[in-house]
């Protein structure tokens, strides 16, 4: 397994592998993609990931193994980097894209914005347990195509938030197309590796088809 070590919450990433027995590598050079059976792209700033990526000569070959079937999840700025379609971004942005995804960059307001609420993801292990999201500076999904999997939704009154309905009410903040996989919020903080386990499972699942 990778982890896109170009800028962001790397080592946190790595902690939950670690933390599931699974071997990783820190992906910073086109060589380091190969033999890769998936691979995280860590929140952080996705427009210095974009930038960086492109920098180290990374971009090409990991749209590259995003079409060749790479499983591949993505994590806040690793969401945006995922999308098809970014609002909001700066006027260069690039993306690796993947997922048919519209997704809004900064969706939630400033670092200051941030916060934490309980979201029912009836996808991963233990379905009747909700899982605790931490949204920093995070994106949400406006829309997405007929391929697309809505895995989790903001709740319509978030813990944390303003007394009444909130602007984020009913967002989608994790989603499935194929081998790509992306949420809004960052489960890596929390201690919680059921969101890893589900990745982990899905490149397990991903590996068997082929061999």
């Amino acid at each position: 397994m990778g982890v896109l070590a170009v800028q962001g919450d790397v080592r946190e990433h790595a902690q939950a592998l670690s933390a599931l027995g699974v071997t990783w590598v820190r992906v910073r050079r086109p060589g380091e993609l190969a033999d890769l059976d998936g691979l995280i792209l860590p929140g952080g700033e996705s427009t210095v990931q974009d930038k960086l990526t492109r920098a180290l000569g990374l971009r090409d070959p990991l749209r590259a193994a995003i079409s060749d079937g790479l499983p591949v999840y993505g994590s806040c700025a690793g969401m945006i980097m995922l999308a098809s379609t970014v609002l909001d971004g700066e006027a260069d942005q690039q993306t690796l894209g993947g997922m048919d995804v519209t997704v809004r960059r900064n969706a939630f307001g400033r670092q200051v914005d941030s916060f934490e609420t309980d979201l029912r993801f009836p996808a991963l292990t233990e379905p009747e347990r909700p899982i605790r999201a931490v949204f920093i500076r995070a994106p949400w999904i406006e829309a997405v195509g007929p391929g697309v999997e809505v895995l989790a939704r903001v709740p319509e009154r978030p813990q944390g938030s303003d007394a009444g309905v909130s602007p984020a009410a009913g967002r989608v903040v994790a989603a499935r197309q194929g081998n790509l996989f992306a949420t809004s919020f960052h489960p890596e903080v929390t201690g919680d590796l059921r969101v890893h386990r589900y990745f982990v499972d899905l490149v397990r699942a991903a590996r068997e088809r082929v061999a």
